[in-house]
């Protein structure tokens, strides 16, 4: 089957662009374009895509406000944020609007298919150039504040649960993956939340992500 995809940004150029990347591949098929975040969100519920390539900035509707009122219509499509900004600030937003992938429009060409096969599968996928900025940021964030990266304090079911709720499962997927009951699973979130100072779904994938935990 045909992975459907849908493709907003406000510049036709670089929608004609995205499209003739994606068609190289047969299992892809672009099933709309659109050139704002409200025509996006008409055209996903209209097409019903896998994946949704979104913009972050563009005219009448933003590309995380057009994200989370996809996600929230349809939780099965996987949207694939493409953006110039590389800070956490931005990942963070994008992420807690429910968004599975975050590329650099600097590194599109290269990676693009790679986090379209990636998102449609459930994973998540980021720029290669997002991990190392993330990283540095946080290192550098630890030595200010003068405090230590606490990953090590985890135990080793808190990591593993990390990783898999960082990959989008949810307290009940992880609890059958790791043959326990879903309020264990809830304990080990709280405790690894606790430790790593983390306040969110979002914040775990962002925290993920600079560890190299997913990619």
């Amino acid at each position: 089957m045909s992975l459907r995809i849908l493709i907003a940004d406000d510049h036709g150029v670089m929608r004609r662009g995205l499209r003739l990347q994606l068609e190289q591949f047969p299992d892809f098929q672009v099933v709309g374009e659109a050139a704002d975040g409200f025509a996006a969100v008409q055209l996903a519920a209209q097409q019903r895509p896998d994946v949704v390539i979104m913009d972050i900035a563009m005219p009448n509707l933003n590309g995380i406000e057009a994200t989370a009122q996809i996600v929230k219509a349809q939780s099965a499509a996987a949207v694939i944020i493409l953006s110039m900004y590389s800070d956490e600030e931005y990942l963070l937003r994008a992420l807690s609007a429910g968004a599975r992938g975050y590329l650099l429009k600097e590194s599109a060409e290269a990676d693009l298919d790679r986090a379209v096969r990636a998102v449609a599968q459930g994973k998540s996928y980021f720029s290669p150039a997002i991990q190392a900025t993330l990283m540095e940021d946080y290192v550098r964030q630890l030595r200010q504040k003068g405090l230590q990266d606490s990953y090590e304090l985890l135990t080793e079911r808190e990591k593993q649960v990390l990783q898999l709720l960082a990959e989008g499962k949810s307290n009940k997927e992880v609890a059958v993956m790791l043959d326990c009951s879903v309020n264990t699973v809830a304990t080990h979130r709280m405790h690894l939340m606790q430790k790593l100072d983390l306040h969110s779904a979002a914040e775990i994938v962002l925290y993920a992500v600079r560890k190299k935990i997913i990619s």
